[in-house]
């Protein structure tokens, strides 16, 4: 018998992170909170925070993001603390990202929140849409910082010999700004392709008259652990911040027979990119053009009102502030009687759940129930024998409140989706 060796997978080596916030009067999201979220993106990207700093400033500096004095610090304290990488919880423009290059050591990366949940989205995209729509936005991210690039190369190199020609660094930028535009246009057509078959998919939901539901809430608050109690989805879902990003729909029975649809798609976050909202525009359209949206909210968080307003602010982004909601508080379970009863009286159109335990379902699925009836028209139909083909359909679309029958057809009370009250029209009886 022979020993053979153990092959050990290894797990690639995590970074070390130093975060830097600037705190600003007027910000919704106290800057020690909007840092401990950046953390928890940063864990998500494989990196464990190791220091953070912050600074009070009426606006950014528009060199260096934070004041000079602050920049040399940060640099000093990614030294001292052997740090991979600085985080700005922040967006940074090409120059000031160009300019904290120069000053941090040469060996550690300077990125921002945008770049930090693109390479997040990257990590978790799974279907041919979503990672076109993560290379879209990763593409308009990175091509105005091209020059930057170049420039930052071109500065360590002045000091003569080979590579030292400043005018081949151009030449090359010039190439890689082409090579970028190329990329976005063909990613462009590719995701309009696809938008013209979702749309096509999402028009056959809407002339076949299913009530759709979009579910839409901050990241990790548990949309898909929800669509998963509701309609035993089976979607991937995890306590991690965009753990899943590809749309998801799902059929659902509703107790009187009436079939309909729930969506689900990306969380959203404070200061979400712009480049992310417009590249996952067709995705977000399946909210856009629902019926109703559950607000999902995670009612454990202790920053719950200001991820409420961060979702808001998305819906009204993308044109869908006015489509009726129901807000609904997940993970319920974790609280205890008293701020339970606080969420209620300071939200008492809200529905109370928890995805986990299965609390507080069949009360959502009935208020889900009651507002899709509100929607329908009312009326009492004659449907003759040779259509069985709607009669099926009423059972599966239609909320029914009496069915009898007779010599001349089945005569059905109902109410209708106004996508098919057309189609029952023919048969409606006065009454």
């Amino acid at each position: 018998m022979t020993n053979e060796p153990m092959h050990v997978i290894e797990q690639p080596l995590r970074e070390r992170a130093v975060l830097v916030g600037i705190e600003q009067a007027g910000s919704p999201w106290p800057v020690e909170a909007s840092l401990q979220e950046l953390a928890r993106l940063a864990d998500t990207a494989g990196a464990d925070t190791v220091g953070t700093t912050s600074q009070r400033l009426l606006a950014p500096n528009p060199k260096t993001f934070v004041g000079s004095g602050k920049a040399a610090e940060i640099a000093e304290m990614a030294r001292s603390l052997e740090a991979d990488i600085v985080i700005f919880d922040d967006e940074l423009t090409p120059s000031q990202q160009s300019n904290l290059e120069r000053i941090v050591d040469r060996d550690v990366k300077v990125m921002d929140r945008t770049a930090l949940i693109l390479d997040i989205f990257a990590l978790h995209a799974k279907t041919r849409e979503g990672r076109l729509q993560v290379k879209l936005a990763q593409s308009e991210y990175l091509y105005p910082r091209l020059r930057g690039m170049w420039a930052h190369l071109a500065s360590n190199r002045m000091g003569g010999g080979v590579g030292s020609r400043f005018g081949e660094g151009e030449s090359q930028l010039e190439v890689d700004r082409r090579m970028v535009r190329k990329r976005i246009t063909s990613i462009k057509r590719e995701l309009t392709h696809l938008a013209r078959i979702r749309n096509m998919q999402r028009q056959s939901r809407y002339t076949s008259g299913i009530y759709r539901i979009s579910l839409a809430g901050y990241t990790n608050a548990g949309k898909s652990s929800l669509l998963n109690r509701m309609c035993e989805a089976g979607v991937y879902a995890d306590d991690k911040l965009f753990a899943t990003l590809d749309s998801t729909t799902r059929r659902l029975v509703l107790p009187e027979g009436r079939e309909i649809t729930l969506s689900d798609t990306v969380g959203f976050i404070q200061k979400l990119p712009t480049t992310l909202i417009e590249a996952f525009k067709s995705t977000l359209d399946e909210i856009a053009n629902a019926d109703l949206i559950l607000h999902v909210i995670d009612a454990s968080s202790p920053a719950f009102v200001e991820q409420i307003e961060a979702v808001d602010d998305v819906l009204g982004q993308i044109g869908a502030e006015s489509i009726p909601a129901i807000a609904v508080f997940n993970k319920c379970d974790l609280l205890d009687s008293e701020q339970r009863e606080a969420l209620a009286f300071r939200y008492p159109a809200a529905i109370c759940v928890s995805a986990a335990a299965g609390e507080g379902i069949d009360g959502l699925i009935a208020r889900i129930s009651s507002a899709a009836a509100a929607t329908d028209s009312h009326m009492r139909v004659l449907i003759p024998y040779s259509r069985g083909d709607l009669v099926s359909r009423a059972h599966k679309r239609c909320r029914i409140s009496s069915e009898a029958h007779t010599g001349a057809g089945t005569e059905m009370t109902l109410r209708v989706p106004d996508a098919l009250r057309r189609e029952f029209e023919p048969f409606a009886q006065e009454g």
